[in-house]
């Protein structure tokens, strides 16, 4: 078996198929680790579920956007941070129903017709069975964002894993300075792990759509939602496969929150 992880699709079904043909990924039998914010973006959202579903070893993990739109199958309202690509996910589902001209937008916010009931059952399963985090057999870690490096993994709040940046930065901060001084000593991080996949915060704010390294921390998501690609790497042999830049699939998204 294969393991492959995916970064940020942000409802690209069109980035995510490309993905998954330029791979060859096998969905009977290898493993999808996909990095969270399936949502959000792009109005092929259901489409995107539908693909990962049909993955048989998927592990799914909880982005910030994946929660906002977990509180509004939950809840029945739609969290202020909607307002950064909430939109074409409501259009996402409203088209299933034949109603999605049934919107308006205002300075702040939006309403829709989308009742939470008019979410597949399945896909309602797939957000309410995101993991905050993932810890393979050979100690590499997955999550949205990151983790508290001072903490060890039982003392974070939970949110940490699909919100906070500092590890990323950190690490990135310490790799420019390692090149300048080699003498420096290890990078601080109480958790011991041998390599950590993330997603959350994009490489194009680098000016690049390719994964990221530094330190043992990958950066897999390359801008899928920022004018980037989608990415899927092979975690053994680290060969990676990108779709087209994604605005060129679908054309210039709406403002957003990463």
């Amino acid at each position: 078996m294969k393991t492959f992880v995916l970064g940020d699709i942000h409802g690209a079904s069109r980035a995510l198929d490309q993905c998954m043909d330029r791979s060859v990924f096998d969905f009977e039998n290898d493993c999808l680790i996909q990095l969270g914010d399936v949502v959000d973006g792009y109005a092929d959202v259901y489409e995107c579920i539908e693909t990962l579903l049909r993955v048989k070893h998927l592990i799914a993990l909880k982005g910030n956007h994946d929660d906002w739109f977990l509180e509004f199958t939950l809840t029945g309202y739609h969290p202020t941070g909607w307002n950064f690509g909430g939109k074409a996910t409501a259009l996402s589902y409203l088209r299933l129903t034949g109603r999605e001209r049934l919107i308006q937008q205002g300075r702040e916010g939006y309403k829709t017709a989308l009742d939470p009931k008019d979410i597949p059952e399945s896909h309602q399963q797939f957000f309410e069975g995101q993991l905050l985090y993932h810890i393979d057999e050979e100690n590499n870690f997955y999550a949205h964002a990151g983790f508290n490096r001072f903490l060890s993994i039982a003392q974070q709040r939970p949110e940490t894993f699909y919100w906070d940046r500092e590890l990323w930065l950190a690490a990135l901060e310490y790799h420019t300075l390692k090149l300048l001084n080699p003498a420096m000593g290890p990078f601080i991080n109480f958790c011991d792990f041998n390599e950590i996949y993330i997603g959350h915060t994009p490489t194009m704010n680098w000016e690049t759509d390719k994964p990221m390294r530094a330190v043992n921390i990958l950066n897999i998501d390359t801008g899928a939602r920022q004018g980037g690609k989608l990415t899927i790497m092979d975690i053994h042999t680290k060969e990676y496969w990108q779709s087209d830049v994604v605005e060129e699939l679908y054309g210039v998204p709406e403002n957003w929150i990463g």
